[in-house]
C-alpha cells in the first residue's frame, strides 16, 4: 500500500497481507483521520468505511 491521504472517499485495493483490515489504514496520512474502525472485509471482497466513506476491495496478491 502506498501513502494516501486518509477521509477521502476513495478506492483501495487491499490484499492478504494487508489483514487485519483497518481504516485509516497504517499507511493513511492520521492528522485529518478519524477514530480507527477495523473492517471485515474476508468474506464479502468489499468493504466501505462507515466514518469516512473509503471504499476497500480485497484483490489477489501477484
Amino acid at each position: 500500500m502506498n501513502k494516501v491521504v486518509a477521509c477521502q472517499n476513495q478506492k483501495i485495493e487491499v490484499t492478504q497481507t494487508d489483514l487485519p483490515l483497518c481504516c485509516p489504514t497504517p499507511a493513511m496520512q492520521l492528522w485529518n483521520g478519524h477514530p480507527r474502525v477495523f473492517l471485515p472485509i474476508e468474506e464479502s471482497g468489499h468493504e466501505v468505511c462507515p466514518y469516512c466513506g473509503t471504499e476497500f476491495v480485497l484483490i489477489e496478491s501477484k
